[in-house]
């Protein structure tokens, strides 16, 4: 025998509360609060019912439907915002390109301790290392331009080398 309407169907979700909301809070994962959501969700979804709607055979099972779908509803949005929020992480960590003050600071820093290394150098051993490092010859070309073999060349620029990277270190240590 078919039964009708929203009277009975609130009257067995109020029968089958507490076996509703532990059905739930299984289907959830144990989120007890998420589940009494849910449960709630149902009651008012339940109560949109009208008389006028197609008869309900079975209220409980149609009651457990209605909640079961609305579960699943949650999943999908959890997981949808828990996506977007992971996404939206990620932008929220804007990078400046530009040098922070503590890196500029030593940077400058570190730009003066290579002056006065540079200055330090003895002239062939200072025009090897900028003819090679920042006009780019080649050591033969460096050779040429300073009249000496290339083995010197290398020697000069190892030599120069040495002589700035020690005094960055005793230097930075200041």
């Amino acid at each position: 025998m078919a039964r009708h309407g929203a009277s009975v169907l609130m009257a067995s979700f109020q029968e089958n509360y507490e076996q509703l909301l532990r059905f739930l809070t299984r289907k959830l994962n144990g989120d007890s609060q998420c589940a009494a959501d849910v449960v709630q969700d149902t009651y008012v979804r339940l109560a949109k019912t009208s008389d006028t709607d197609e008869p309900i055979d079975n209220p409980r099972a149609y009651i457990y439907r209605v909640a079961g779908n609305l579960a699943i509803d949650r999943i999908r949005h959890d997981r949808r915002m828990s996506a977007r929020f992971d996404g939206d992480a990620q932008g929220t960590d804007i990078h400046d390109p530009k040098p922070g003050p503590e890196t500029i600071f030593l940077s400058r820093e570190q730009i003066m301790l290579l002056d006065r290394a540079l200055e330090k150098l003895p002239e062939n051993a200072r025009a090897a290392l900028l003819m090679f490092r920042v006009e780019g010859l080649s050591h033969a070309e460096i050779a040429e331009k300073l009249g000496v073999s290339n083995s010197m060349v290398a020697k000069y620029i190892g030599r120069a080398l040495r002589h700035c990277r020690d005094a960055l270190v005793v230097g930075g240590e200041k």
